[in-house]
């Protein structure tokens, strides 16, 4: 087993949570999802009277699921998502089934994005996405307060700029 370099980043909990208006935003978005796939079996169940009963299965398989989507996922994905920057490296830890945990050394930086769709701009969220020299892809801070989202990419953005190079 080798021993890390001093200050290099190692696997480590990040230190902060994302929004607790997260979970409000994460359950909106799966009860519009929710409504999305029940419109239709209500309007099969309407014009095709020979599949209602069937319609009638479908449609409350698929409100038992959404509600419990709405209910337990938020929480979970809130309990679980963090994230930190320090002086090496953007750290995150994000999924609620499947978890990701990434770290992305700040000299691999390339670009830094917020983006604050209809929803996460009705509970004062955003998102920060951090392009990096990397075959894996960017690193997304999901559900982040609007005004940290905008620190944070004005802090990261200074800290790139301050290195130099071309993040390759």
């Amino acid at each position: 087993m080798t021993t890390p370099e001093p200050g290099a980043s190692r696997l480590r909990a990040p230190a902060h949570r994302v929004s607790p208006r997260a979970r409000s935003w994460w359950a909106l978005r799966s009860a519009i999802t929710t409504v999305g796939l029940l419109v239709p079996q209500v309007a099969v169940a309407v014009v095709l009277p020979t599949y209602t009963s069937l319609m009638i299965v479908t449609g409350v398989a698929t409100a038992v699921v959404g509600v419990a989507h709405m209910l337990v996922v938020p929480r979970w994905r809130y309990a679980l998502h963090r994230w930190e920057i320090t002086d090496d490296a953007v750290h995150t830890l994000s999924g609620w089934l499947r978890l990701e945990w990434r770290i992305a050394p700040i000299s691999r930086v390339q670009t830094v994005d917020t983006d604050r769709g209809p929803l996460q701009r009705a509970f004062g969220l955003s998102s920060v996405t951090v392009t990096t020299a990397s075959a894996s892809g960017a690193l997304t801070i999901d559900g982040l307060d609007a005004d940290a989202a905008v620190d944070l990419a004005d802090r990261l953005t200074r800290v790139t700029e301050t290195l130099g190079g071309d993040a390759t």
